[in-house]
């Protein structure tokens, strides 16, 4: 009995033990994420004086000018580009998706299983690989220099990854709830759209946050295949951002704030959905 009740105390210490350094270390972790971001948005509130006099000082004086700055000299028309941009490539990436990983789990087509390996080796292929050939393609096609030559690469690379979150999630929905639309008189379509689509908002709202965030922050085919300033995205027009203002860096700052508020109020507003959508589509699937 004594020993028993020793190894309990023993096991209680080293989870308390364990749970403090887990504390600990997860407070550190945190601390590290935000400081720079409160350095970011406190040094984009100064002067350039007092940005290099002392950066980790407050503003003596809190400048909000520095944004109106920022948006007036350029940064408006790059976050209205990276909206087209953006808004075009994740309705087509989810939409095609959506419907691609339904017809995987629904219909049992013969080679359907190829079919998704193949969809998968997307996933493998580079982006630096495909550059090359890509320029090529679009000189052709006479699209280089347009909206659609990112829109059409971001669908093609981000189209494997969200089949195979989609097709996981799809997988457990039970089809006795398609079975008995069948017989209410629905269509596969109208299943898919009635049905499946209001039922898998989590794994919709994964697959949304996981691909603006990669198509809001692309560099290299945007750098690649934009010239014009006029339809340049926000990465891009940053890099010019800071040539133009590079006397001015706390406006420069505020620039670099104003690109990121976008993707952090869209994941704030959607952070549930979107851890559900991801642990049923990864775990259960």
């Amino acid at each position: 009995m004594l020993a028993n009740e020793s190894v309990q105390i023993n096991n209680t210490k080293k989870n308390k033990i364990l749970s403090v350094l887990l504390n600990i270390f997860f407070i550190i972790l945190v601390i590290s994420i935000f400081l720079p971001l409160i350095w970011l948005l406190i040094n984009s509130l100064k002067s350039n004086n007092e940005l290099f006099n002392n950066s980790l000082a407050l503003p003596s004086k809190w400048l909000f000018s520095n944004y109106a700055e920022a948006w007036g000299k350029g940064l408006f028309s790059y976050f209205k580009n990276s909206l087209i941009v953006s808004s075009a490539s994740l309705i087509l990436i989810i939409t095609i998706s959506a419907l691609l990983a339904y017809g995987l789990t629904r219909f049992h087509v013969k080679g359907g299983n190829i079919i998704f390996f193949i969809i998968l080796g997307g996933m493998a292929l580079s982006e630096q690989v495909a550059l090359v050939p890509l320029y090529k393609m679009l000189q052709a096609m006479n699209l280089y220099n347009t909206y659609f030559a990112v829109i059409l690469p971001y669908i093609a690379f981000r189209i494997p990854f969200t089949v195979f979150l989609m097709r996981a999630y799809f997988i457990t929905i039970p089809k006795e709830l398609e079975e008995a639309a069948y017989i209410d008189g629905y269509n596969s379509f109208q299943i898919f759209y009635k049905i499946i689509v209001p039922i898998s908002k989590p794994v919709f709202a994964s697959c949304a946050i996981v691909n603006l965030n990669f198509v809001w922050n692309e560099f290299l085919f945007a750098n690649v295949f934009l010239e014009s300033k006029e339809i340049m995205t926000i990465p891009i027009g940053l890099m010019t951002f800071q040539g133009d203002m590079k006397a001015n860096y706390t406006v420069m700052l505020a620039g670099i704030v104003i690109a990121s508020i976008p993707m952090i109020l869209i994941f704030l507003s959607m952070q549930k959905q979107f851890i559900r959508g991801l642990t049923a589509g990864s775990v259960k699937g």
